[in-house]
């Protein structure tokens, strides 16, 4: 029998890494370190919480069907702030709300795509990416990044078929913390938009970039909605990450296309979700300074604590937002280090093998340190554990 779609893809890698931990018994004194995953361990600040609560018990309307693309007043205060700080006209029409930031994405692919269409990602990728491709019949085509784990234009270029759709950026980068320059950006949507395709750029972790101002000019072009697909997460922002509260920015006629994709999974987005971004985004400015002053803070550990590593052989590749992306010194394959890490060491993160095609050799030398839920005193920990150690 043919595989089905679900089968032409790999099982979802936090899911099989917690595996994992199965049967391992983890002592008082040296606790499990879980550097696994990307995302908030934190529930909201108790100000927020009291919000969604006040919402959930006055306002009736919170559980009905909302509006498929979204909050009316969520997609207009969007609209302005992201204005403001690109420097650029976007419009709440150009807005869509959506659940969660995979959701975005899964509804861009399903509004651009056919069956057998090609999709570009720099590789490491992120692998939610690359499964929806894959479930959605589209072709990846991966794109190699340089050792400063930056993707190239001009390698991209070669890269584009008749059959390709978009090319599809994460920065600050999962899995590789890479902070794309401004110019780099700028190239890879023009590139897109000589080709006629489409430039997706996803910023989940755009809070938690170490530079200040835009990261990039693309909004101040008249035209960016012809090219550009921007898609954001609230989840990181505000750890909203259990009520999946995402955005996506592009062309009207596009969101008439998202439109159908969500009415028919979603229907709609959470509305408390929804009223908890909004009151976020007009509230907690200072708080997200500084969420962002201290991932900025645990990002400086691991570059003043990785030293230690280096002297047995490991390399720091990229380093930002939430993630380090390393260089092992051993033998053994990073899948197979990864589990042992956690018999071994009591550190779960995940091998490099999850992020780049099964025939990549680079998948087998690097692992993912995803380390924005450890503070200071946990990433020396981690540091501590990883010395000294051999296989």
């Amino acid at each position: 029998m043919p595989i089905t779609r679900s089968q032409s893809t790999f099982a979802p890698p936090i899911v099989a890494a917690r595996r994992w931990l199965d049967g391992v018994i983890f002592p008082p004194d040296r606790p499990l370190i879980n550097v696994s995953q990307a995302a908030p361990v934190a529930p909201p600040p108790q100000e927020l919480r009291q919000l969604m609560a006040d919402v959930a018990l006055h306002r009736d309307d919170v559980h009905l069907y909302g509006p498929d693309l979204g909050l009316p007043e969520l997609r207009a205060e969007l609209a302005t702030q992201w204005s403001a700080h690109y420097g650029g006209n976007i419009t709440p029409a150009q807005v869509a709300i959506t659940s969660g930031c995979n959701q975005a994405f899964a509804a861009a692919i399903h509004a651009l795509t056919g069956e057998g269409d090609e999709v570009i990602l720099p590789t490491p990728w992120y692998f939610n990416h690359r499964m929806w491709l894959d479930m959605s019949g589209v072709k990846t085509v991966p794109l190699a990044t340089g050792p400063d784990m930056l993707p190239d234009p001009e390698r991209a270029a070669a890269l584009i078929t008749p059959r390709t759709r978009a090319i599809a950026l994460v920065s600050p980068n999962n899995p590789a913390g890479a902070e794309y320059p401004a110019e780099l950006v700028r190239a890879f949507y023009e590139l897109a938009q000589r080709n006629g395709i489409r430039l997706i750029l996803d910023e989940t972790y755009k809070d938690f970039d170490a530079r200040t101002g835009a990261a990039h000019d693309l909004f101040t072009d008249p035209d960016w909605d012809r090219t550009l697909i921007h898609l954001y997460s609230f989840s990181k922002a505000y750890r909203l990450t259990g009520h999946r509260v995402g955005a996506i920015m592009t062309s009207s006629a596009m969101l008439d296309e998202v439109e159908k994709f969500v009415d028919s999974v979603t229907i709609c987005p959470n509305q408390i979700g929804q009223h908890a971004a909004l009151w976020g985004m007009r509230n907690l400015g200072d708080w997200l300074a500084g969420e962002r002053a201290e991932i900025l803070d645990r990002r400086a550990a691991i570059s003043e604590g990785f030293p230690a590593l280096e002297s047995e052989g490991w390399a720091l590749r990229g380093l930002g937002a939430y993630f380090a992306y390393v260089a092992h010194p051993f033998d053994l394959p990073s899948d197979q280090l990864a589990k042992a890490l956690v018999r071994e060491a009591g550190v779960l993160l995940l091998p490099a093998t999850m992020f780049v095609p099964e025939d990549d050799p680079s998948g087998q030398r690097h692992l993912r340190i995803a380390f924005a839920n450890l503070d200071r005193d946990g990433i020396g920990q981690m540091f501590q554990r990883l010395k000294g150690l051999t296989f």
